[in-house]
């Protein structure tokens, strides 16, 4: 049988995200021997081994890899279209607008002031997502509109509209060997222990797991990373860390983005004053492309 109920769903996201059945257990809520009698049973229904597992280490096998990628965009489907049949019944319900913190590049209140000049427009409810979970955000319903960062983001299903490029600079302790220079190059850091962001995958990073600039600031501040990031990510720091430009990373790029099967007038609205305001307070750093045309990346 190759129907799924999205608690089965849940359940093997959960294993498979975690990879770890005691700690999916306690992120659900549920007992351990419950869930994995839950995965012994979907494995038997579908016919498959999603699993591999033993004592030490849980693996997904080819068929749970490709069940964990459909079945996240599955879930959030569902998820979505259950946010969005109650938005429509509720037409005053306010714009969901999801960023970090202080992940505006300081254009937020200019923002809001222009989308609020325009007539009968919802007020924007500011919801704050970490590392990982704001494209989700936008995909499940959850928000309608978000600030996102690119490359570090990605954008895959998301329309988006650039506003600013930002520099990225090497985040080190004060004692690191790095930290008195003037600028560095990729080359520089070569041998370097950068963080593994907690679901994202990236060849380079061998370091630490971090869910939030929070934790990633005292990691280094310990000595256990460094860190390359835009500047504004980091908010203020203090004495204990030192930033250095990387001359020959890519800048990071502020967006706009919204998701491409789902939009309405107020979300344009809202783009169109976050694009207004990035042009006037940034034009020579506002990227040459300004056509309205969605973003499209690989995923």
């Amino acid at each position: 049988m190759d129907r799924l109920e999205t608690r089965e769903l849940e359940y093997f996201l959960a294993v498979a995200e975690e990879l770890h059945f005691g700690r999916a257990a306690a992120r659900l809520m549920i007992a351990q021997p419950a869930l994995s009698k839950a995965i012994r049973i979907l494995e038997q229904r579908l016919g498959v081994r999603l699993l591999d597992r033993n004592s030490r280490h849980v693996r997904l096998t080819a068929a749970g890899e490709v069940l964990l990628d459909e079945g996240r965009r599955a879930l959030q489907a569902v998820l979505a279209a259950a946010r969005h049949a109650r938005q429509a019944g509720t037409p005053d319900a306010p714009l969901k607008l999801v960023l970090k913190p202080g992940g505006d590049g300081g254009l937020l209140p200019d923002i809001l002031a222009v989308y609020e000049q325009q007539p009968d427009v919802p007020a924007v409810e500011i919801v704050f997502g970490d590392a990982v979970d704001r494209a989700a955000l936008l995909h499940d319903g959850r928000a309608d509109v978000a600030l996102l960062q690119t490359p570090q983001e990605n954008l895959h299903g998301l329309g988006a509209e650039a506003l600013m490029a930002e520099p990225r600079v090497a985040v080190l302790p004060e004692w690191h060997r790095l930290a008195g220079r003037a600028s560095l190059r990729w080359a520089d850091l070569q041998g370097e222990t950068l963080p593994r962001w907690h679901g994202r995958a990236t060849d380079s990073a061998t370091g630490p797991e971090v869910a939030d600039v929070t934790q990633l600031k005292q990691l280094i501040v310990l000595g256990r990373t460094i860190a390359v990031l835009a500047r504004s990510t980091l908010g203020q720091v203090g004495g204990e860390l030192v930033c250095v430009p990387v001359v020959d990373a890519a800048p990071s790029t502020l967006v706009v983005a919204w998701p491409l099967n789902r939009s309405s007038r107020h979300v344009t609205e809202f783009v169109r004053a976050a694009t207004t305001v990035a042009a006037g307070q940034h034009p020579e750093k506002l990227p040459k492309r300004t056509s309205w045309l969605p973003v499209r990346t690989s995923k």
